[in-house]
């Protein structure tokens, strides 16, 4: 009798979840974004099948516990057969598998049929970020492959190709579309499966290295959209976060006017070393002449790092989204990147620094190095790689022969929230996540004191 009771209330407080979602509950979908009504139609007919089967079996199960429950005097009837109730559940539940598969061929049918008005832009994914490639005034993408990949060139695209030269490219995790104006995906991954999710827009496929995946939707809603890898592909998995600008037109057509074609970043004027290192002296105050770093003024050590990554925090600091509030020291660095007219006064003193001799410094922080060890395999080495020598595949900069120190500062800042919480530090957000893997002062000591053994 209690079983049966406890069923009842548990059919009814689903029933009652499921409509205080629907009428506007946070579990329940996101508000629409695009066209594919058709693709939520089908869902809520899932529901309802399922539904309605769901409360009538478990009631029905509800009454047998009670109706058949055991009394003294009654004895249970064997009977192996019964024709007409295998036939009414034959065709009952034929009925309801119809019902939910076909809509859902109806929508398959459409979600292949790109239309012709259609733009097409890329989507590429690799551990663990995202960017995207559209097209130039040729209105068509250029050949890519990931043999043709290089820091120079990450998407691949083939420098012979002329439809090429002309696309946009947008190396940073946040795409924009035009509202109003079909798009159509093309989805490739450089490494593992990934998968393209935006949940407003309904549609999602999965990131496949080798071939070439699509989606197409649209979008019918200006905002901004989380963007989700929803395949399990790796350590970082749940960092690989992006966004979706959808805007109107004109602010679109700005938007991919500032971004630079695959011909521009291919183009771009090698570094004038000797400009860096005139720009340098006034670094070599704090950081040392040949980029050593000095604790006492708390100026890391710079040589050793490479030059994607300097240029990265320089224009950081530039720009704000370093040196921020309780960034201390850091704010110290904000006036000295200011010096620093433009970009290519940037790129020249980083690619100097870049030529500075790695020596070994000083080991100042003291922990325990099989704990680090452990930490740093399942945690860091992911991207830092397994010798601390960093990669711009995954933009980690080289740990090994870093200032031990500064290493244990920069992993309290991303905990205390003081780097890594701007909005446009994307990477140093991802930093905020993985530092959690160290949960105490003794556990990042313990892997500063692991790479001081990489140096």
């Amino acid at each position: 009798m209690a079983l049966a009771i406890v069923v009842v209330l548990l059919v009814i407080g689903t029933v009652i979840f499921h409509f205080s979602q629907a009428l506007g509950g946070p579990w329940y979908f996101t508000e629409i974004a695009t066209d594919w009504g058709l693709i939520d139609f089908t869902i809520n007919v899932t529901f309802v099948v399922t539904g309605v089967a769901f409360v009538i079996l478990n009631l029905f199960m509800a009454w047998c516990v009670y109706k058949y429950r055991h009394r003294p005097g009654h004895k249970a009837k064997y009977e192996p057969e019964n024709h007409k109730l295998e036939t009414n559940l034959t065709v009952i539940t034929t009925i309801g598998v119809v019902a939910m598969l076909a809509p859902g061929l109806f929508v398959w049918a459409n979600f292949v049929t790109v239309p012709e008005a259609a733009v097409q832009y890329e989507v590429l994914g690799s551990q663990w970020q995202w960017q995207f490639r559209y097209p130039g005034a040729d209105g068509q993408l250029g050949a890519a492959d990931v043999s043709n990949v290089t820091e120079a060139n990450p998407f691949g695209i083939n420098p012979q190709d002329p439809y090429g030269q002309d696309d946009v490219v947008v190396n940073d995790p946040n795409m924009h579309l035009a509202v109003n104006q079909p798009v159509q995906a093309l989805l490739r991954s450089h490494d593992v499966l990934h998968n393209y999710t935006v949940t407003q827009f309904r549609v999602k496929m999965d990131m496949v290295p080798g071939m070439v995946s699509y989606l197409w939707f649209d979008p019918t809603r200006e905002g901004t959209y989380d963007l989700l890898c929803e395949e399990l592909c790796g350590i970082g998995h749940y960092v690989m976060r992006g966004s979706v600008t959808v805007e109107s037109q004109e602010e679109f057509d700005s938007w991919i006017a500032e971004q630079p074609t695959f011909a521009e970043t291919q183009s771009i004027v090698e570094p004038n070393i000797a400009a860096g290192q005139a720009a340098y002296a006034v670094c070599a105050a704090c950081h040392g002449a040949q980029g050593e770093g000095n604790q006492q003024l708390n100026s890391p050590k710079l040589a050793g790092q490479p030059a994607w990554y300097l240029e990265r925090q320089l224009k950081y600091f530039k720009e704000g989204v370093r040196g921020g509030d309780g960034d201390t020291y850091g704010a110290q660095m904000v006036p000295m990147a200011m010096t620093l007219p433009d970009d290519a006064a940037i790129r020249n003193i980083s690619a100097y620094i870049e030529t500075f001799p790695d020596e070994a410094i000083p080991m100042t922080v003291i922990g325990d190095v099989n704990n680090g060890e452990d930490i740093y395999d399942r945690n860091c080495a992911a991207c830092h790689l397994d010798d601390g020598s960093g990669t711009w595949y995954t933009d980690a900069p080289a740990l090994a022969g870093m200032s031990d120190w500064y290493f244990v500062t920069q992993i309290n800042n991303f905990l205390a929230g003081i780097r890594g919480m701007h909005p446009n530090d994307t990477y140093g957000e991802q930093m905020v996540s993985m530092a959690t893997a160290m949960g105490s002062l003794e556990e990042i000591n313990d892997v500063a004191a692991y790479i001081n053994t990489l140096q």
